[in-house]
């Protein structure tokens, strides 16, 4: 049984390796020639104007989870739905529960009024 783990623990240690090597050569081969027009910022080929800080305001972050949260939910219910026949009427009854979850946190978040576009 432990050799089953040192078989594991042999294949990390050598990802590890690789890939501090590969950042290593890749350092040391590099060349470093910083001039004014490489070290500006890039929007899309054309002259960037003002400072490239800009403050994003808190709403395209939540709509951002928002957007993830019913993503991942997809990936939890096209399983499902391709097994449903085969699954019977618990999986219906867990679905259901599943999808009323989330359908409270969308009613919450519409409440609270993350999903207005100001």
């Amino acid at each position: 049984m432990l050799m089953q783990y040192a078989a594991v623990g042999i294949l990390f240690c050598g990802a590890v390796f690789f890939a501090c090597a590969a950042l290593i050569v890749s350092r040391l081969l590099q060349t470093h020639n910083p001039y004014k027009e490489k070290c500006m910022t890039y929007e899309c080929g054309m002259l960037p104007i003002g400072d490239a800080w800009v403050r994003f305001k808190p709403s395209y972050y939540i709509t951002g989870l928002i957007f993830l949260l019913f993503d991942v939910e997809m990936m939890f219910l096209l399983p499902w739905a391709v097994s449903f026949t085969e699954m019977g009427f618990a999986a219906l009854a867990e679905m259901f529960v599943f999808i009323g979850i989330l359908a409270v946190g969308l009613i919450y978040a519409w409440k609270e009024g993350a999903l207005e576009w100001h």
